[in-house]
């Protein structure tokens, strides 16, 4: 049952920390409820801003096909919970001229589900499956205020309380997480949350930034050859295309080219190992976590841990 993975690890396993297994997660995780009306993130070009505001009927269409990682049939957090993902990538801004202070998820545009909402389902799920550890990975707040920075973090704090593992935490081993009462890791990649012991600093991610299987193992093999983080760190097996790629294969989407590129994934995947060692591999995200079997396949990999 992969809802409840960690805690029917054999017990030999109890004694890891969790920067020495293997984690399935979520690249870009909320991008199943993408508002295909929504304006664009400030970061957006000014150009790209032009085109859209003259072309929506295109630029819509091909953003949604192409920011979308995961699916709408995994609609909910609880779903990718329940599938076996533990490592969720939070990307959150708010909206520009948005008098409120609700904030959402973003992947060139903003979803329909709100931060506060996401978050509290995550809460709830944690609560029916008491031996299960998240990672949560907030990143990017686009449009945010340090009023808004201060606003949420206090409703993090409130939110998940003594569920939070400190920073500061020596053991991170399931046994010393389970007997402690944390449940969630909160990375918090802004430097408004210095000083709060609470949250914890940037997660790594190995992005490689390529179109193909073969081009995204290259650069995860030059990665693992030049030594593994002391920490958590995450590899992306995640594919990117560029907008001239984009424009030429118009009835292509992400999902099309992740599907196209998953035999090959998926063969050096079952290739990789977790623990301490310098090609050790930690937290492994993907897109498209429902149709594929990601989780299980990464969830598998503890298995060679075992003393043989």
């Amino acid at each position: 049952d992969c809802g409840d993975w960690m805690s029917s690890l054999p017990e030999e396993l109890w004694d890891v920390p969790l920067t020495h297994l293997a984690i399935p997660g979520s690249h870009d995780a909320m991008s199943y409820c993408l508002d295909i009306n929504s304006p664009l993130v400030e970061s957006e070009s000014d150009s790209f801003r032009l085109l859209d505001g003259l072309c929506c009927c295109f630029t819509r269409p091909a953003i949604f096909k192409w920011a979308t990682t995961q699916v709408p049939q995994d609609r909910s957090v609880e779903e990718q919970l329940s599938r076996g993902i533990r490592y969720f990538d939070l990307r959150i801004a708010h909206k520009p001229q948005d008098p409120s202070s609700d904030l959402y998820f973003t992947h060139v545009i903003f979803t329909h589900v709100t931060v506060a909402e996401a978050l509290q389902c995550v809460v709830t799920w944690l609560e029916a499956h008491p031996k299960e550890v998240v990672i949560l990975a907030c990143s990017h707040f686009e449009g945010m205020t340090e009023r808004l920075h201060q606003s949420f973090i206090f409703s993090l704090m409130r939110m998940f309380g003594s569920k939070l593992c400190p920073q500061s935490e020596p053991n991170l081993t399931l046994r010393h997480l389970w007997a402690s009462g944390y449940q969630v890791v909160l990375s918090y990649e802004s430097q408004e949350a210095a000083g709060c012991r609470e949250l914890w600093p940037e997660i790594p991610y190995w992005w490689a930034n390529k179109r193909t299987a073969e081009e995204l193992i290259g650069y995860m093999e030059r990665k693992k050859d030049s030594g593994r983080p002391e920490g958590f760190f995450v590899c992306g097996l995640n594919l990117t295309a560029d907008r001239c790629y984009i424009t030429k294969n118009s009835k292509q989407s992400l999902r099309t080219l992740t599907l196209a590129n998953w035999k090959c994934l998926r063969r050096w995947l079952e290739e990789q190992k977790p623990g301490g060692e310098q090609q050790s591999l930690n937290i492994i995200a993907g897109d498209f976590v429902g149709p594929l079997p990601l989780c299980s396949l990464v969830i598998a990999l503890n298995l060679k841990l075992l003393p043989k």
